[in-house]
Parts: structure tokens; C-alpha cells; sequence
């Protein structure tokens, strides 16, 4: 009879089995991790080579680390006092700068905004976390909205009874979410207190771009055209004639119109931070789908936070971050359990973002197929045709208002196609073409001017500290296919144009999948990398935008929150611009088109429908002012302020040409007021004799 082998036998042969399996799994470990640490010392030594720390200006580095350690200070005095949790109490830090730099009235008007955008599409996912609903609710709402643009509805009574009427609908739906919402975050602060105070720490600093007043050159001269024209008109004129912009997609100031026209001032500053922590929110949840833990988690949205763009985008109102937020939560929806309200919120989230600008449309048909992919098994006929119809809905008004208005669809880019008269060849920027190839993310990294408006590392250092990440994601299985999404949305755009911003949504896309491929890497070390990115990013957070170098924040702060600081400095014809409607309000008489002169803007969108430019915005206008000004005696000039019923000028008369200095004494205008440089001028009547005043000073 045989006897089973001693116990002793079985363990050698499982150990030297073991060790037998181990030498291959060791190799292919430390592979990933120096495949992995290749980006970062590759990244290290581009900072050397180039000589970074030329361009890096520690004064704002200590500005910033003096706010960080003041929130921190106020969350420690909170915990101390009240046993807050530190993350608790940095929350509650920033969110009190905000409502104090930013004003509380726009702060309470975007938290009703979303508020009511969670009850409306808690409609749809009933049992969605509340950013989902919040996000999925934001874009039924800017859908309807788009539509509604040319009627005279749209005033402060109006847009408070719709969200008034949601949450009062909706308030029970609306405690079972915000509680459960309460709770999940009190057990994620219990679980890791450390994490999640770097989490809270490195968003906040972000935030801290919401606190200046909007002075950016796009903001004044175009994305203030809307809400203002709602404040002021209560309708949009949708004129292409006077902006070339006036047609374009605008989801994402559709969005900032809202809470502006309930608080009665602009709400940039608050809804940029109602971005920030969307994005944040479906970042840390897809980090979790795809198998991360905790500090992955943490790791993903610290990188993402700590990014320069994130501050910079922050500042102003371009479309990128509301773009990265419905980008990363259809992604997000498309992980989850295949259902047909899962597909229709996805399908909303996608109009969204064909509403918001036409490369975010390009994001959402990349990301369409794979969507129908993941959510297959209740894909039929009916719920496709329904989400495809849905996804027209919400993205298509500007899109169809423009094809009706102006023959093209996509006023003012592809002009050359669709042949509009309002606006004259193909619409390109050569600045962005410096050419594709294998070394551009090195080139955006370190050379950062030549494909953004910004300063060496303005970009951050993702693309080549992370470099070996990328590796690893498209390698590893569960990683794979969102770090390929991500990889063809930032390919496509920039084979077009060299424009660093345009790939920023699908950069953040990836950051999951890298934080989690990493850690699978270099369990030991990854952390390592993750947190020297974060802290180099920080470095160069000013080197993201030129008023974030200049130290705009700490100027914001140093001013206790009042804007006309920031404005004196940053964009004096604002200033101008508020003095002349209080004037108009307290005269409570009709008022003319106020037209900009020789400013830094092209012109002042926050007049609304009573903006006028000489500039490229529009074409017909500045072919009149060329013309012009070869009338060296300023009749023409005087002329054509008639003609267009111009009553103000807003202009600096050391950049004037002679026929518009000969034109301003010809008219009889007067000096109003004036903000250094900028001055205001007023036109007579034409009926009106006025003893002319000499323009030069």
C-alpha cells in the first residue's frame, strides 16, 4: 500500500515551484517600474535641460503656499474647537473665500442652480450619486434653454420659479440624495483622513482662480455676451452681423447665465468652482470602477486639481472644464450596470457636450461607439434611435439657429465651406500649426508657448512624468481601453491644430487609468512619482496663464474681494463700461450702441445687444472703419457712427488714428469719465450743435 508523501515533501515541492514561478513575475515587476520612473526621470531631466526654473516665479509659489497653509491653519482651529475633521474644515474654508471673493448672492444663485439641476435629473437616474444627477440635470437644462434663446423670457422671476418649482417638486427625492451624499463623504474622510485632506487641499488651490473678477481678452470681448444680453435685453438679438461668435455653441454660457440673472452679477467665479468639483467627483468615481482603491482615488483627482490649465481654466470662462465634466461622467456612466436610463443620461451628457463647442462635439462622437459598446445588452432599436434623437435635442439650437440664420452651421470656422455672408474666408489661427509629430508632448511640456498662451510648464508635466504610465495603461487589461479613448480624443484634435487646451477634457480622462496602471506597476513607488508630479505642477501653476504669473490672486485677496482693483489693473474698460450703465439705469432713458476703440479687447459684450466693434467680430463693420480712415479729415468717421446709431465710444486716444482724432472733434463729442487710459466719450445727437472738444489731452 502506498503511503502519501510526509508533509515536509509537499511543502518543498510547492516552495521550489513557487520559487521557480517567482524570478518571471519579479522580472516583469521591475520592468513596469522602470518603464513606469523613465517618464519621471525623462521629465526630471527636461527641467534641467531646458532650464526651467528660469521661468518659475517663486512669489507666486509662496503666495500660494501662504493660502494653503492659512486654510489649513482655519481647518486645524475648526478641529481643535469642534473636533471637525481637517478635510471638513478645509472645505468649509474655501467655501467661505468664495462666497467672500466671489460674493455670496452669485454663490447661493449657482448652489440653487445645481440644486435644482439634481432634482431634475434625479428624474432620470433615481439612484445616481448626486454630481451624476447634478451634471445629467445641468444638461437637460441647457438644452431647453438653447431653444428658448430669442424670446424675451428670460429674466431674474422666471429663471427663480423654474428651480423654486423643481426642488419644492422634488424635495423628498432631493434629502434621501444630499443625505446619502453627506454620508458617503463623512465615511470616505473616516476611512483615509490623510488622503483626503490632500485631495481637498491641492482642489482648493485650484480654486483659488475663482476668486479674481473676469477680466480675461474672450471673456470681455465674447463669453459675457450672452448672460449680459439675458441680464440686460432678456433675450439673445443672435446677430452675426455685429459678432462672429453671436451663433457659436453655448451651453457653457448658457450655464453661467443662469445664476447670473438671479443674483443680478456675474457668477463665474462660483460656477467655475461647481465645475471643478464635477469633474472631481466622476474622476474619483471612474478611478474606483476601474479597481482603484482609496488612494488612487485621491492620487487621480490631486493630479488633476494640481494641473496649471485646471487654475487657468478656472479664471475664465472657455469651455474646457464644463466639456471635461460631461466628458468624464458619460464615461462614467458608461462603466456602470447597462441600463436604458443609463444610456439616455449618457446621451444627454454627449448633447451637452456638442452644445458646449464643436471639438467637444469631436470627444463625443469618439466616445459614442464605445458607449453603445459597454451598454450593448439593452441597446435595441427604440432606446438607440430615442438616445441619438435626445443627443440632437440638447446639442443641436446653436447648430441649427446658425445653418438658419447664416447659411453655416458653425459660424465663423469652415467658412471657406458653407460660403456665409457674415464672415469672410476660412476662420484660422496660424499661431496652433507648429506641426504634429512623436516629440509634441515633449514640446507642449516644456515649450509650452508655442501651443498655448501660457509660459514653460503652463501645460503641467502629465505628458512625460506620466509617459511610462501611459505605457502601462495601455498594457494592463482593465486600463486599457479608457487609456486608448483617452489617447485617440487628444490624437485627433491635435493633428488639426496645436492647441494644448483643446486636449485638456481628454487628458483628464486618462488620469484614472494612469494613477491606477501606475500603482499595479510600482505598488512601492508609484506614490512617489504621483506626488513629485503633483508638487511640480503646483510650482508652475502660475506659468498656466499670464494673470495667474502676475499674481492676480494674491492682488484679489490683498483687496479684500473688491473687483475694481482687479479691474484697474486687468481690464480698465470694465470699469468704464459699469460707469456708463449706472448712468444709463439712473437716467432710465433709451440708450445707442456703444462702440470700442483701440482697446485690448475687440469690444465690450457685456453692453449686450448694444455692443459694436471695428474689429474682426465683425466684418462689415471694420471694412467701414478701414475705408474710414482715409477720410483724414474724420467726416467718414462721423458718418459712420451715425449711420450705425453709435452714442457711446469707449476708446484710448493715444492709440487713435488721425481721421478717428479729427472724427471725435468733428461730432462734437465729450469726455465722460475716464479709468487711466480708457475713456468714455459721448456722442451728440446728429440734430445737436456742440462746441467741438479737442480729443488730444
Amino acid at each position: 500500500m502506498s503511503r502519501a508523501a510526509p508533509p515536509e515533501s509537499s511543502t518543498g515541492t510547492a516552495t521550489a515551484t513557487a520559487e521557480a514561478a517567482a524570478p518571471p513575475q519579479t522580472a516583469v515587476r521591475h520592468v513596469s517600474a522602470t518603464v513606469l520612473w523613465a517618464g519621471g526621470i525623462a521629465c526630471a531631466g527636461g527641467v534641467l535641460f531646458h532650464g526651467m526654473f528660469a521661468d518659475w516665479v517663486p512669489a507666486r509659489t509662496t503666495a500660494l503656499m501662504v493660502i494653503a497653509l492659512l486654510a489649513l491653519g482655519l481647518a486645524w482651529g475648526l478641529r481643535r474647537a469642534t473636533g471637525m475633521a481637517m478635510a471638513h474644515g478645509l472645505a468649509l474654508a474655501w467655501l467661505l473665500a468664495l462666497a467672500w471673493f466671489g460674493d455670496p448672492l452669485p454663490l447661493l444663485a449657482t448652489l440653487l442652480m445645481a440644486t435644482a439641476a439634481i432634482a431634475l435629473g434625479g428624474l432620470l437616474l433615481p439612484h445616481a450619486p448626486a454630481a451624476a444627477q447634478c451634471i445629467t440635470g445641468l444638461a437637460f437644462g441647457a438644452g431647453v434653454l438653447g431653444w428658448m434663446l430669442p424670446l424675451p423670457l428670460h429674466t431674474r422671476w422666471t429663471y427663480l420659479a423654474v428651480p423654486l418649482a423643481l426642488v419644492a417638486w422634488q424635495q423628498r427625492a432631493l434629502r434621501t440624495t444630499l443625505r446619502a451624499t453627506a454620508e458617503d463623504w463623512r465615511r470616505t474622510v473616516a476611512a483615509d483622513p490623510r488622503a483626503m485632506v490632500l485631495v481637498v487641499l491641492v482642489l482648493g488651490l485650484a480654486s483659488t482662480a475663482c476668486w479674481p473678477p473676469t477680466t480675461q481678452h474672450d471673456d470681455v470681448g465674447y463669453h459675457l455676451l450672452l448672460p449680459w444680453s439675458l441680464q440686460l435685453d432678456g433675450r439673445l438679438a443672435m446677430d452675426p452681423d455685429v459678432h462672429a461668435w453671436a451663433l457659436a455653441p453655448w451651453a457653457a454660457d448658457v450655464l453661467q447665465a443662469v445664476p447670473q440673472l438671479l443674483a443680478g452679477a456675474e457668477a463665474r467665479g462660483a460656477v467655475n468652482a461647481l465645475w471643478l468639483v464635477l469633474i472631481a467627483a466622476a474622476l474619483w468615481r471612474l478611478a474606483g470602477l476601474l479597481g482603484g482603491d482609496l488612494r488612487a482615488r485621491a492620487w487621480t483627482v490631486a493630479l488633476y486639481a494640481s494641473i496649471p490649465l485646471t487654475a487657468a481654466l478656472a479664471l475664465g470662462m472657455q469651455t474646457e472644464l464644463p466639456s471635461a465634466a460631461a466628458l468624464a461622467w458619460t464615461a462614467c456612466l458608461a462603466f456602470s450596470t447597462p441600463s436604458r436610463r443609463m444610456v439616455i443620461a449618457a446621451c444627454a451628457l454627449l448633447g451637452l457636450l456638442l452644445a458646449t463647442k464643436l471639438a467637444a462635439a469631436g470627444f463625443a462622437a469618439l466616445l459614442l461607439p464605445w458607449l453603445a459598446w459597454r451598454q450593448r445588452s439593452v441597446l435595441d432599436l427604440r432606446t438607440a434611435l430615442g438616445g441619438l434623437a435626445l443627443l440632437v435635442a440638447l446639442g443641436g439650437s446653436s447648430y441649427a439657429f446658425a445653418w438658419f440664420i447664416a447659411g453655416n452651421p458653425v459660424l465663423p470656422l469652415m467658412n471657406d465651406v458653407f460660403a456665409s455672408p457674415y464672415f469672410g474666408g476660412a476662420f484660422r489661427d496660424p499661431r496652433w500649426h507648429a506641426g504634429a509629430g512623436p516629440l509634441l508632448p515633449w514640446r507642449m511640456t516644456f515649450d509650452t508657448g508655442r501651443y498655448l498662451e501660457a509660459f514653460p510648464g503652463g501645460g503641467g508635466f502629465v505628458l512625460v512624468a506620466l509617459a511610462g504610465a501611459w505605457l502601462a495603461a495601455l498594457w494592463q487589461r482593465r486600463t486599457r481601453a479608457l487609456a486608448a479613448l483617452a489617447l485617440a480624443m487628444m490624437a485627433a484634435p491635435l493633428l488639426a491644430t496645436q492647441y494644448l487646451r483643446y486636449v485638456y477634457p481628454a487628458l483628464l480622462l486618462a488620469l484614472p487609468a494612469l494613477v491606477v496602471a501606475a500603482r499595479a506597476a510600482a505598488p512601492r513607488s508609484a506614490h512617489v512619482l504621483l506626488a513629485a508630479t503633483c508638487i511640480a505642477n503646483l510650482l508652475f501653476q502660475a506659468n498656466g496663464h499670464w494673470m495667474l504669473r502676475t499674481g492676480m490672486v494674491k492682488d484679489t485677496v490683498m483687496a479684500a474681494g473688491r473687483d475694481a482693483p482687479a479691474f484697474s489693473e486687468y481690464a480698465p474698460s470694465r470699469l468704464v463700461a459699469a460707469t456708463i450703465r449706472g448712468q444709463r439705469a439712473s437716467a432710465h432713458g433709451s440708450a445707442g450702441p456703444v462702440l470700442a476703440l483701440a482697446l485690448d479687447v475687440p469690444m465690450l459684450a457685456e453692453f449686450g445687444s448694444d455692443a459694436r466693434s471695428v474689429s474682426w467680430y465683425d466684418p462689415s463693420l471694420e471694412a467701414e472703419a478701414q475705408r474710414a480712415n482715409a477720410d483724414a479729415g474724420g467726416a467718414a468717421w462721423v458718418a459712420l457712427w451715425r449711420r450705425e446709431g453709435i452714442t457711446d465710444l469707449v476708446l484710448r486716444v493715444d492709440r487713435l488714428t488721425p481721421a478717428q482724432h479729427a472724427g471725435l472733434a468733428l461730432s462734437g463729442a465729450r469726455r465722460e469719465s475716464a479709468v487711466g487710459e480708457v475713456e468714455w466719450w459721448r456722442l451728440p445727437p446728429a440734430d445737436a450743435v456742440v462746441a467741438p472738444e479737442e480729443p488730444a489731452r
